[in-house]
């Protein structure tokens, strides 16, 4: 067990809640959504899956890795490679770089369908300018949508009526102020593989639905004929169909995963781990949807630099070599496989979700937000980031994973004795962590 003789790396923290709002640029990335008070906020050095604080302190990283984008594992050698190539020869001109026509160029030859390609440098910018571009080419305002999309108030405007429509969609609690209330009613959600809400939406609104955005995956497959009858709904009413591969793109499969499922979109997107690591965001699509870009004003000047679509085709090059989604795939059932087995020996209620890939971990108890704060802050002295996620990537290895479970086995020992003694809120000694979007106060 470790003793911290430094707390610079917390110290940055309390330093950035004065200084920058939210204390962080990304939820997904603020300590309270892991250990308030005890998780290290921030890092000095990245590579493979091991992470290093700013007081030396080394971790492996069994958590959500860069947030799902880094699937090769962090600082890749040859992204890298390619990226300080890149940097030397210039990354920025009045000019354009040659590596955005070659980008689109290799993400229509993994996608046939599609006929042509638009880059920004995240997934929500490719969101809003995907959706920018579907309401350009029908006209019309309306987005039904299932999952969670982002921060653009496109969005957000969901939750401008009164019963938070978007609590189902990920991340509860997410708030529209500042969302103009004109939006209202021009964002609809239905559920994942509920064809039947999606089809009342059409019955009320389609002559008024731009398109439908949603994940052709996440949690779980879809039922048969799911896709292809939201294919079929947009098709009865004109509606753009959007798959958004922001989290899906790559992990499961080179290219989308929607490709597995033979039903295509007239629109994809993609970011994340299509950089592995570093900014890129792009929106694939028909020409006759994609041309609706020169009927509105969509332009940003980093759209242009050449640090991203640089790092996209080194991923894509890699990804085409080695059989990332396998070796992520085969690293996550092992861990699964270690959680089920821990959960049986200790006598714990875990319940596991999503895919190998993608894989969330809750404890089945009253007090479970308590429980994984406390295995967090456990965990940190053996060595580990982890928490209520774990996304796979190609730098993780089998010896990583048994030295997790090594280690978690010891943690959820003091888990059960906690909970036949009742303690765990004094073992924590600190905050629960936060389960959705709340005020940093």
């Amino acid at each position: 067990m470790r003793e911290d003789s430094s707390n610079h790396t917390q110290s940055l923290y309390n330093d950035a809640r004065r200084l920058i709002p939210g204390g962080t640029q990304l939820l997904s990335k603020r300590p309270e959504m892991f250990a308030p008070e005890r998780w290290p906020a921030y890092y000095s050095e990245a590579h493979g899956c091991e992470v290093t604080d700013l007081d030396g302190r080394k971790y492996l990283d069994f958590t959500h890795n860069g947030v799902g984008a880094c699937l090769l594992g962090y600082a890749h050698p040859r992204v890298s490679a390619a990226v300080v190539d890149r940097i030397q020869r210039g990354s920025m001109s009045s000019l354009n770089n040659p590596e955005e026509v070659a980008l689109a160029r290799k993400l229509i030859d993994l996608h046939p369908w599609a006929e042509q390609a638009r880059f920004t440098r995240c997934g929500g910018e490719a969101l809003a300018v995907a959706v920018r571009m579907a309401r350009a080419a029908t006209g019309r305002d309306i987005i039904a949508f299932c999952g969670y999309h982002g921060w653009s108030d496109w969005y957000l405007a969901a939750n401008l009526s009164a019963d938070q429509a978007l609590d189902g969609h990920l991340l509860p609690g997410l708030s529209p102020a500042g969302v103009p209330r004109g939006l209202q009613g021009t964002a609809i959600p239905f559920g994942y593989n509920r064809l039947e809400e999606l089809a009342v939406i059409v019955r009320d609104h389609g002559r008024n639905l731009a398109a439908v955005v949603m994940e052709p995956t996440r949690n779980t497959p879809p039922l048969p004929d799911f896709l292809s009858g939201v294919r079929q709904l947009c098709d009865d009413c004109g509606a753009r169909l959007v798959f958004d591969e922001v989290t899906t793109g790559l992990r499961f499969r080179q290219g989308g995963k929607h490709l597995d499922y033979g039903v295509m979109p007239d629109m994809a997107v993609f970011a994340k781990a299509l950089g592995n690591g570093h900014p890129i965001g792009a929106v694939i699509g028909l020409a006759t949807t994609m041309e609706a870009a020169q009927q509105t004003f969509i332009s940003s000047t980093y759209w242009t630099e050449g640090v991203g679509p640089t790092a996209a085709l080194a991923t894509l090059a890699v990804c085409a070599e080695v059989d990332v989604a396998g070796h992520v795939r085969h690293i996550g059932e092992a861990f699964r496989d270690g959680w089920q087995s821990l959960g049986k020996k200790r006598g714990l209620s875990i319940a596991l979700g999503g895919y190998p890939a993608l894989t969330t971990v809750t404890f089945a108890h009253k007090d479970a937000a308590a429980l994984m704060t406390l295995f967090t802050v456990r965990m940190l002295d053996h060595g580990f980031l982890a928490g209520s996620g774990f996304y796979p990537t190609l730098a993780h290895q089998p010896e990583h994973v048994d030295a997790f479970l090594t280690a978690a086995d010891r943690v959820c020992l003091e888990l059960v004795e906690s909970i036949e003694k009742g303690d765990v809120q004094a073992r924590l000694g600190s905050p629960v962590k936060h389960s959705g979007f709340a005020r940093l106060t």
